[in-house]
């Protein structure tokens, strides 16, 4: 049986639409997994009659993360956020970690895992920090950008067996501080945290750059979504 997992849809307010990457699901489909789109709408008290039947989670990229969840006010820099996502990862995440289901977070969803677990966030990196880094970069999104540091001894650096990559970046917000809950696993030349991982679960991890537009040509990219449904 190939385990089936729950995928966060984007959404588009301007379009009043939810949409997907295909990137997201054809790497899950290629890593072996049957893909479910999830409705960012449903009750709370219908989630877990979703949730227990699904066997892993994949946070996608989007909207800002809301700032109350880190106990910050809402700058100006900040872009447009949604409460509707926050409100269902938040559900997600709390029972994932609670009956110990994977989840793999990509670029919102490193962003948001933080917050919700007690770290916080840089509002608007080119405003906020002080990088020469591109964290933000124009198509095509599968050309790789800067650098990052592999921790020693982290999930990442045995399952890639290097202590440096290269990435693609395509975000304004990152990791400012860490939660206590996570463990950083990449770095980048900057010092912004690009992978976490949790301790003492079965897999939670979260990465800042977008493998979804890297795995059909980098079989480094490819295997985080292996990892992710090896464990699902």
């Amino acid at each position: 049986m190939k385990p089936i997992i729950g995928v966060i849809p984007l959404i588009d307010t301007s379009r009043n639409s939810y949409w997907m990457i295909p990137g997201y699901v054809e790497a899950l489909t290629l890593a072996g997994a049957i893909p479910m789109i999830l409705s960012p709408t449903v009750a709370a008290n219908d989630l877990q009659q979703i949730f227990f039947k699904l066997d892993g989670f994949l946070f996608t990229g989007g909207q800002d993360v809301d700032p109350s969840i880190y106990r910050e006010p809402q700058r100006p820099c900040c872009g447009e956020i949604s409460a509707v996502r926050d409100c269902l990862e938040g559900e997600l995440l709390e029972l994932a970690i609670i009956h110990d289901k994977p989840i793999l977070g990509i670029c919102r969803g490193i962003q948001f895992i933080n917050a919700k677990l007690g770290g916080t966030l840089y509002q608007d990196i080119p405003t906020e920090m002080n990088t020469a880094i591109v964290h933000q970069q124009k198509p095509p999104y599968h050309k790789k950008v800067h650098s990052i540091e592999v921790l020693k001894n982290t999930p990442l650096e045995r399952l890639w067996n290097k202590e440096k990559a290269y990435v693609n970046s395509y975000h304004h917000q990152g990791v400012k501080e860490l939660s206590p809950q996570l463990t950083p696993m990449a770095i980048a030349e900057d010092g912004l945290i690009e992978g976490v991982y949790m301790e003492g679960v079965k897999f939670l991890w979260a990465v800042q750059w977008h493998p979804e537009w890297l795995f059909h040509v980098d079989e480094q990219n490819m295997s985080l979504f292996t990892e992710f449904v090896k464990h699902c």
